[in-house]
C-alpha cells in the first residue's frame, strides 16, 4: 500500500469517526440521525420497485457547493482587486453556510475542520415546499 493510499485511508477514518460521533450526539439529543437507506415518501415513485428505480440515479454526478456569501460589485472594482484585497459579503459572521446542489439551495450548515480539511455539518435541510417559496420570492 502506497503512502498516498495510507493517507487517504487515514483521512477517511477521521471523517468516519467524526460522522459516528455526530450520529451519537444526534441520537442522544433525540434528533433524527441520517440513514442512507431511508427514502422520503415524496421521493418514492408511485408503484413499481422504488429501490430499483432509485439505483438508476445514484451514480449520476451532481455539483455540490457551499456558499459563504454573495455581493454585487462593479467591474471596475473587480479589476482593482489585488492580493490582500477584502471583498465584503452579504453574510454575517456566524451565519450558516448555504449548501447548493446544481445551484439550488438544499440545506444550511456550519463549517467543521477534520484533519486539517474543511467540511460542513448540516444544521437545516430545506423542504421541497420551502424551496418553492424561495423560488417564487425570486
Amino acid at each position: 500500500m502506497s503512502t498516498e493510499e495510507m493517507n487517504q485511508n487515514a483521512i477517511a477514518d477521521d471523517w468516519a469517526q467524526a460522522l459516528e460521533e455526530q450520529a451519537r450526539v444526534e441520537q442522544a439529543d433525540g434528533a433524527p440521525a441520517f440513514d442512507s437507506n431511508d427514502t422520503p415518501a415524496e421521493a418514492r415513485p408511485p408503484g413499481g420497485n422504488s429501490m430499483q428505480d432509485i439505483q438508476m440515479v445514484l451514480d449520476i454526478p451532481i455539483q455540490l457547493s457551499v456558499e459563504l456569501g454573495r455581493t454585487k460589485v462593479p467591474i471596475k472594482h473587480i479589476l482593482q482587486l489585488a492580493q490582500g484585497s477584502i471583498v465584503e459579503l452579504d453574510a454575517l459572521a456566524g451565519e450558516p453556510m448555504d449548501v447548493l446542489v446544481n445551484g439550488y439551495l438544499i440545506a444550511q450548515g456550519e463549517v467543521v475542520v477534520v484533519n486539517e480539511k474543511f467540511g460542513i455539518r448540516l444544521t437545516d435541510i430545506v423542504t421541497p415546499s420551502e424551496r418553492m417559496r424561495r423560488v417564487s420570492r425570486g
